[in-house]
C-alpha cells in the first residue's frame, strides 16, 4: 500500500492509495477549516478513513469531495468544535458513530448549496434528535423524510422529563454525587433539549404541519420567564444571548408579557445591551398599542 501526504495551512493529511483510489486515512494539525480535494496525484479521493479526524480539537468546518463514496467508523467522532460538514447529497456508505459527540455540529450541507433548512435538520438527526436512521442523504428534503423527522420529534417531545434517569443511575453512567445524579437537574436538561429541538424546527420549518407548529410553539411558551420552569428563556439568554433571531421568535410567540418583562430585565442585568434594548422597545410599543385600544374603547 502506498501513501501520500498533503500539507494544509496548519497540518497535514495522510492518504492511503488502494486499488487506484485514495483514502483520507489520518490528519494531524490545527486547521479550523479544511477542503478535502477530489484527487491526490491523479487518484480520486473516495473515502474518509476510520477515525481519520477522531477527537480533533480545532476543526470547525470541512468540505468533503464530490468523488466521495463513504465515511468510515468514528471518522469525526468527538470533534467537539466541528460546526459544519459539506458533502454530496447522494447515497454514501456511512459507518458507525461518524459524528458521535460532535456537540457543536449544526449543519450537514449539500455541496450544491441547496436545501439550507435540510442541512440544519440533518445535523440534528445525529445530534439533538439521536436518530441516525434519518441521516439519509438520498431522501433528505422529501415529503416522506420531513414526515419521518417530525414523527421522531413528536416522540422525543412526548417523553417524560425523567425518562432514562433510573437507567442512567443503574448503569453507573454518571459519578455518584455529581450534579448529573440530581433528578431536578436531569429533568431541566431534558427540557432544554426539547426547547432546542422546538426552536430549531420552527426556524427551519419547511414541511412543518400547522398542528405540529402549534404544539412546538405551545411547548416553548410553557417554559418562558415566569412559568414554573423557564428553560425557553434560559436557553435563549444563556446560549444565544446576543442572537436577535431568538428574541424575535420569543416576541412573535407572545413570550414577552407585562408579567414577565421586569424579570427578564433583571436576569439580563448589564449584559446583552443590544438585545435588552430590543426587548424594551418591544415592551414599550406593546404597551402603547394596548393603551391606544383602551382609549378607543372609552
Amino acid at each position: 500500500m502506498e501513501t501520500r501526504e498533503q500539507s494544509t495551512a496548519q497540518g497535514s493529511i495522510r492518504y492511503d492509495i488502494l486499488e487506484g483510489t485514495a483514502v483520507a486515512a489520518s490528519y494531524s494539525g490545527r486547521d479550523a477549516e479544511l477542503v478535502i480535494p477530489e484527487q491526490i496525484e491523479g487518484y480520486p479521493v473516495v473515502w474518509i478513513g476510520k477515525k481519520a479526524f477522531l477527537s480533533n480539537k480545532t476543526l470547525r468546518k470541512i468540505v468533503l469531495p464530490d468523488t466521495l463514496a463513504g465515511i468510515g467508523d468514528w471518522a469525526f467522532a468527538y470533534c467537539g468544535r466541528l460546526e459544519k460538514v459539506t458533502l454530496p447529497y447522494r447515497r454514501l456508505e456511512i459507518g458507525q458513530g461518524v459524528f458521535r459527540e460532535c456537540q457543536a455540529l449544526s449543519q450537514i450541507a449539500d455541496r450544491e448549496g441547496e436545501q439550507e433548512d435540510v442541512s440544519f435538520l440533518l445535523a440534528a438527526t445525529v445530534g439533538l434528535l439521536d436518530a441516525a436512521y434519518l441521516f439519509d442523504l438520498e431522501n433528505a428534503g422529501s415529503e416522506s423524510w420531513f414526515a419521518a423527522f417530525d414523527t421522531r420529534m413528536r416522540t422525543r417531545m412526548a417523553l417524560a422529563d425523567n425518562d432514562g434517569f433510573s437507567k442512567m443511575l443503574l448503569c453507573g453512567e454518571e459519578d455518584c454525587g455529581s450534579r448529573d445524579t440530581d433528578i431536578g437537574y436531569y429533568m431541566e436538561q431534558k427540557r432544554r433539549e426539547k426547547v432546542r429541538l422546538a426552536m430549531l424546527r420552527l426556524f427551519h420549518d419547511r414541511g412543518l404541519k400547522e398542528d405540529f407548529r402549534e404544539e412546538l410553539a405551545d411547548y416553548l411558551l410553557s417554559h418562558v420567564k415566569g412559568c414554573e420552569s423557564e428553560e425557553t428563556w434560559r436557553v435563549i439568554l444563556e446560549e444565544h444571548g446576543d442572537e436577535r433571531q431568538f428574541y424575535d421568535l420569543l416576541t412573535q410567540l407572545g413570550g414577552v408579557t407585562e408579567g414577565n418583562f421586569q424579570g427578564m430585565m433583571e436576569d439580563m442585568g448589564e449584559r446583552h445591551a443590544e438585545m435588552k434594548a430590543y426587548l424594551m422597545r418591544y415592551h414599550d410599543s406593546r404597551r402603547k398599542t394596548e393603551d391606544a385600544f383602551a382609549d378607543f374603547a372609552l
